[in-house]
């Protein structure tokens, strides 16, 4: 049997795209001669598409997708997703749901079973899980088609109570289908090749899994579709970050012809669970993933260009080297706005890092516009020393200036706050924390300097002096990151064992982390959720973001 795994990115709600993608995808794999071809979870629609759900008229116009699709269904059988409306039993209104189509028809629609609801997940708002299993027999053969989550269940997972995979090997299959959208993180990779050999170990029958790719807001899809062959050997695997198909052939006794990848010895038994964090863990991946954050964010969206604050700091090197990757050189902006606090090398290092990048960029003081807010808060401020309020305004004048720019030329500020900043509330609203995407604020200070390193691989992008000198939001003089903030080499590793590995204050206590600096951390970390619940999408890469995956109250009185 000749399966051909279509891995596309898909535009939630636009089904005029969405169908003629998996159209064309299907007459490609028809003249390749294929049997079949998969495509990922709800590619119909485009995942996650969230309270869209809802809408009647949506699920028409799935429904009305298929419709198309199917009639293409002609000497090829067809595996797609979308949702499915439950007319039988008693529940939500919807399945989450793979449709089988041949013969221009509908034969067969399978729905999820387990459904995640954690992170960034949600779909136990919106879905009914499975009440029954079956294969699928196509030509010959039974199919085990499962959908994304189901797969990562093997019997052990509290959340679920039935694993269907356990129920359809009753049926004796000869393959394992799964439909994935699964979002990218720098762990996930190995997650994702350790889970699919675990079934094939468990089930001892091949795997034809493909996942999305693309993003959608926040979340980012990688692709990396996986074959793996009855004895858990990588047969295929499909381009990372990018659209890609390609047609596999399965042998009747459970291998896939062609070259072994990687054979079973080689690939991962266990998802990939980091005790600490490692900054460079996946820096390639990583970038590769904000950079098409930032292009389908623009995409989608109907936007083009792109203006951010270039401060001669890492954080908005690093941005900006990103987006002009993302957008091309030409439709990137830079805005150097020094104030009297600013030291000469900030404006050379920005100077010279829009150089290198061939990007435009305007030198707009704000020392003027700063004083002018003095002389008309004078009478109430009168000669009170000065504090973070006049650090703010400077802070606010650049974000003024940077969205009428905006307004005024089509542009959409990039946020360059990073995560150790966002985590402390080291940052000021409606000034440095503007902006309509943040592009670091999934990674901490560590790794932005690993993004640094890895932008100058091959050659000095980034300005030298930029990645060395002590960062500083020079707001006042002589001021340094280190004066409100611990030393970043311990900072970032704390953030991490509280946000992304969830441990309270006496375990990271019992970590070696200094007690008092615990405290202090912690505290500063949840008062500061006021901030980021106003604050723009973030680009995740990291198991566990600041955004919709991670919900805390704002006056929450734990550890505060």
């Amino acid at each position: 049997m000749k399966i051909f795994l279509a891995q596309q990115n898909y535009h939630i709600g636009n089904f005029e795209s969405n169908t003629q993608k998996i159209i064309d995808a299907i007459e490609k794999a028809k003249n390749q001669g294929s049997d079949l071809v998969v495509f990922s979870e709800l590619s119909v629609c485009g995942y996650p598409p969230r309270d869209f759900l809802y809408f009647n008229n949506f699920i028409d116009q799935c429904y009305h997708a298929i419709d198309r699709i199917k009639k293409h269904a002609d000497g090829i059988a067809v595996l797609i997703g979308a949702p499915h409306r439950n007319s039988v039993t008693k529940g939500k209104d919807l399945f989450n749901a793979a449709f089988f189509l041949e013969d221009k028809d509908i034969k067969q629609v399978i729905h999820k079973t387990c459904l995640p609801t954690y992170d960034v997940f949600d779909e136990n708002r919106y879905f009914e899980q499975a009440k029954d299993w079956d294969v699928v027999t196509f030509k010959g053969k039974k199919l085990a088609i499962t959908i994304c989550e189901d797969i990562w269940n093997l019997g052990t997972n509290p959340l679920y109570r039935y694993c269907p995979m356990d129920i359809l090997m009753n049926s004796d299959p000869d393959l394992m289908i799964n439909l994935s959208a699964s979002p990218f993180d720098y762990t996930h990779d190995a997650d994702r090749q350790a889970t699919v050999k675990a079934n094939v170990v468990k089930y001892g029958i091949p795997m034809f899994y493909c996942n999305g790719v693309g993003s959608q807001t926040e979340i980012v899809f990688d692709g990396t579709s996986l074959v793996f062959d009855k004895n858990a050997n990588l047969c295929g695997k499909l381009a990372s970050f990018k659209e890609d198909g390609k047609a596999f052939i399965l042998n009747d006794d459970g291998t896939i012809e062609g070259e072994i990848i990687e054979p079973a010895r080689k690939l991962p038994d266990t998802e990939m669970n980091p005790d600490g964090l490692d900054a460079s863990l996946n820096i390639d991946q990583v970038y590769a993933a904000l950079v098409l954050g930032i292009k389908d964010y623009f995409s989608k969206m109907g936007f083009t260009k792109a203006i951010l604050g270039s401060s001669g700091g890492i954080d908005s090197a690093v941005t900006l080297a990103l987006a002009c990757d993302a957008l091309g050189k030409g439709n990137v902006k830079a805005v150097l706005m020094p104030s009297e606090y600013s030291t000469g090398h900030s404006v050379s290092d920005a100077e010279l890092l829009s150089k290198n990048l061939q990007n435009a960029y305007d030198i707009i003081p704000i020392k003027n516009i700063f004083n002018s807010f003095l002389t008309e808060l004078k009478p109430l401020f009168g000669d009170l020393p000065f504090s973070v309020a006049e650090e703010n305004i400077q802070s606010r004048t650049r974000g003024n200036l940077l969205m009428a720019i905006a307004n005024k030329f089509g542009y959409i500020l990039l946020n360059t706050s990073n995560k150790s900043e966002l985590a402390t509330g080291y940052g000021t609203l409606y000034g440095d924390m503007a902006g309509g995407l943040a592009v670091l604020g999934d990674c901490y200070k560590l790794q932005v300097y690993e993004l640094a390193k890895f932008i100058n691989r091959t050659g000095e992008i980034i300005p030298e002096n930029i990645i060395t000198k002590p960062p500083s939001a020079e707001l006042r003089p002589g001021q340094k990151d280190s004066d409100s903030l611990p030393d970043y080499e311990v900072l970032d590793k704390l953030l991490y064992q509280y946000i992304e590995k969830c441990k309270g204050p006496e375990e990271i206590k019992a970590n070696g982390f200094d007690a008092a600096l615990v405290d202090r951390v912690l505290k500063m970390v949840n008062l500061n959720e006021y901030k980021r619940n106003q604050f723009c999408p973030i680009i995740r890469v990291s198991p566990k973001a600041f955004g919709v995956g991670r919900r805390v109250p704002i006056v929450g009185k734990y550890l505060s």
